[in-house]
């Protein structure tokens, strides 16, 4: 059964495709919806005992399938550059590097997943960035160096996040 939580994440990704409309009041709609269901859906799966491992998968996943289709849109109507929208998802090469590590070392089943404090910072400035750009404002280049920052501030997290100890084995 799909949670109210769980639904609320889902969402975001219909309202990514609003981005398709070259319409400044329609992509500022999706991006507020977006933000708005990011800031629900966790509170509520807290709040009503909901929360489960897909869910705290689920969501941030929905943001980065949100942030990176409007990234994509932006940078072919030639809105952004591509080192800009890299630069936005340096966090997200930063968890894929992680994920990759902790896969080839087989500490996989070790980890919980939990929101990071630089997610978290991260994906406000980037829906932020976007509302910005929807708006037809430009950032100064090197305002995206702090998206690279953000990045390495989350790699360290999740390099110092708390581990399941694995069961010994008997012989």
């Amino acid at each position: 059964m799909l949670s109210l939580s769980n639904s609320l994440s889902l969402l975001r990704a219909p309202l990514a495709f609003l981005f398709l409309v070259d319409n400044t009041a329609c992509r500022l709609l999706a991006i507020f919806l977006a933000m708005l269901t990011d800031s629900i859906d966790g509170y509520l799966a807290r709040r009503r005992r909901t929360a489960t491992q897909f869910g705290a998968i689920l969501d941030p996943a929905m943001d980065k399938f949100f942030v990176f289709f409007a990234l994509s849109v932006l940078f072919l109507e030639s809105k952004l550059a591509l080192w800009q929208a890299c630069a936005m998802v340096a966090r997200d090469f930063a968890l894929l590097i992680f994920g990759i590590y902790i896969s080839l070392s087989g500490q996989w089943d070790y980890y919980i997943c939990k929101a990071l404090r630089w997610g978290k910072i991260s994906t406000a400035l980037q829906f932020l960035v976007l509302i910005t750009l929807t708006l037809g404002y430009h950032f100064p280049s090197y305002f995206y160096l702090v998206f690279v920052a953000f990045g390495l501030l989350a790699f360290i997290e999740l390099c110092k996040m708390d581990k399941i100890v694995p069961p010994k084995k008997t012989s």
